[in-house]
């Protein structure tokens, strides 16, 4: 028993701690498995790119001094690329910092946040940890049901999260419905869009959302540059608003959340657009290796919009999981989403979708 739990307020005594995807070097110490292939965590497999790596070694000798509290240079580079005011963009350690900034800034313990079933496993315990109450509403189809959550909004509450696409199912919103659902919010009820997989969903059917906020002063939207510009291991990302929601959100922020090399390395990624193009186009090409696969073995999967997909191996996946560990291949379980049969797969190289398909086919056939 931890003796400091009754002193902790109530919603955090509660938590159970965000569980990440197994790191490569714990398991190989575990198993002692040379070669491990990782698709568990989303990552970028294409790995750092050469203006970022270039940004990173030209900031080095820089590393004494604190870093530009305000993120001039990358918020000026997010407003040219963007179209978007350099006062409606707040930098955050990852969009994470970002959804925490939100709630830490206008929700309190005696107010509601509305969020969909299978939705970020965040959304829930950033809730808990302010000791606002949760409306989860049920999916449809592994998905929002905007019509169902928007029943749900009433005068407490305050929040409501949309991930688009949803993390870890992959689906998408018709653009649409979704702004409709945004235009219906009452004022007094904050929507975060949150598009941390923005980037990988085909141009055809994509929701350009950054014009938004100009017309919907209560929405907020929160990018990374963790995903498809390959910065998981910098940590930043940013959130376009109203001007008065960014002064805001930029009061609550901490003065050096986002570091000199961080700040360094999103610039130049935002300006290789090269790391961008190969990043899809190799995304898109996994996405088809594993689903012609998970078509071979007759097993299910939910159409993804993001780098990801969920597939359905129609028993408990837990011990699915396990067996794969055993083989190298590091998957995502997804039973703390009441997913209990699917297993989450990021997209890697096609070396690493080939590893996986033959370690999953082999665990399936009890080899």
């Amino acid at each position: 028993m931890n003796k400091f739990l009754e002193l902790a307020i109530a919603g955090v005594q509660q938590l159970v701690p965000y569980v990440p995807g197994k790191p490569v070097d714990e398991l190989q110490r575990e198993l002692g498995i040379a070669e491990v292939i990782k698709l568990a965590s989303n990552e970028n497999p294409l790995g750092t790119g050469a203006k970022v790596a270039a940004a990173i070694q030209a900031t080095l000798p820089e590393l004494t001094r604190y870093p530009d509290g305000s993120g001039f240079a990358l918020k000026a580079a997010l407003s040219a690329k963007l179209s978007v005011l350099p006062e409606q963009i707040t930098l955050g350690n990852g969009s994470s910092e970002i959804l925490e900034l939100v709630m830490r800034t206008f929700v309190t313990p005696k107010l509601e946040v509305v969020f969909s079933q299978h939705a970020f496993a965040l959304y829930p315990i950033l809730t808990q940890a302010v000791g606002a109450k949760a409306k989860v509403v049920p999916a449809k189809q592994y998905g929002h049901d905007l019509t169902a959550m928007r029943e749900q909004i009433g005068p407490q509450t305050r929040l409501v999260f949309i991930a688009n696409p949803n993390n870890p199912t992959g689906t998408l919103l018709d653009k649409k419905e979704l702004e409709s659902f945004i235009a219906d919010l009452p004022a007094h009820a904050l929507c975060v869009l949150d598009e941390a997989y923005y980037e990988f969903v085909d141009p055809v059917v994509r929701t350009e959302s950054l014009d938004w906020p100009n017309r919907y002063p209560n929405l907020i939207i929160a990018r990374t540059f963790s995903k498809a510009y390959g910065l998981a291991g910098m940590r930043i990302g940013y959130g376009i608003s109203s001007p008065d929601v960014a002064d805001l959100l930029n009061r609550v922020r901490q003065p050096f959340n986002c570091s000199m090399l961080a700040l360094a390395a999103a610039e130049a990624a935002l300006d290789d657009t090269d790391y961008l193009e190969q990043t899809v186009t190799l995304n898109s090409a996994g996405m088809a290796q594993l689903t012609e696969a998970f078509k071979a073995l007759d097993l299910p999967w939910i159409p993804s919009s993001g780098n990801f997909v969920s597939v359905d191996v129609k028993q408990p996946a837990l011990p699915i999981y396990d067996a794969l560990l055993r083989k190298g291949v590091i998957v995502r379980p997804v039973a703390n989403y009441e997913m209990p049969k699917h297993l989450r797969v990021s997209i890697g190289t096609e070396r690493e979708n080939a590893i996986f398909i033959k370690a999953l086919r082999e665990v399936l056939s009890g080899v």
